[in-house]
């Protein structure tokens, strides 16, 4: 674009590199930056650079952490670290966190099996996943990968290869969302929802 400087529409092109960002968000957001002070652009820069160079994978769960130690949850005594919860993304941990429910560790695939996309297993964190539980002390996995057919090829998978280590593969239950009206659900979400009914 002619009407902008050269600096300003490289910094709107990294903005809309950003997912979920379009074009026009992106030039508010680098129109908002170039609004702040010098020192408030310098820590927003330098956050994103200290981010890069300090956050690495937890060596225990994959999860991210800060620096090369175990992240806060693996190293919590408090733990349940007989229960392992398999997600595919960090952000499904932090998900996970927030409904306050669960007290075990978790385990950070980074993605799911997808042919499409040519993600087979040796490109997520399933190796680590397998040393984790062959080393003992672990009594249930849970597979809480999203009820997709990539996330559902994945858990399948995980099902198959921990089953000669003896431990109990759960997957967590779908069906029905709280506040929603049962005229509105499809098919499936129907038949999930009755399968995974429980005694009250």
């Amino acid at each position: 674009m002619d009407y902008f400087p050269p600096a300003l529409e490289n910094l709107v092109e990294q903005f809309a590199k950003l997912p979920g960002v379009g074009r026009k968000s992106a030039q508010r957001l680098a129109f908002h930056l170039l609004d702040q002070p010098e020192e408030s652009a310098r820590a927003f820069a330098d956050a994103i650079l200290q981010a890069k160079s300090s956050i690495s994978c937890c060596p225990v769960c994959q999860n991210l952490a800060q620096g090369e130690g175990p992240c806060p949850i693996c190293a919590s005594p408090r733990r349940d670290h007989s229960v392992i919860c398999v997600v595919a993304d960090p952000k499904d941990v932090v998900a996970m966190e927030r409904a306050r429910e669960y007290q075990g560790v978790y385990h950070v695939l980074h993605g799911v099996i997808s042919p499409m996309n040519h993600v087979g297993p040796d490109d997520l964190r399933i190796a680590q996943l397998a040393e984790r539980v062959s080393a003992g002390g672990v009594e249930e996995v849970i597979m809480a990968t999203n009820p997709d057919t990539e996330g559902e090829t994945t858990a399948m998978y995980l099902s198959r290869l921990l089953k000669p280590f003896g431990v109990k593969v759960t997957r967590l239950a779908y069906g029905i969302p709280v506040g929603s009206h049962l005229e509105f659900a499809d098919e499936a979400t129907l038949t999930r929802a009755m399968e995974g009914r429980r005694e009250m």
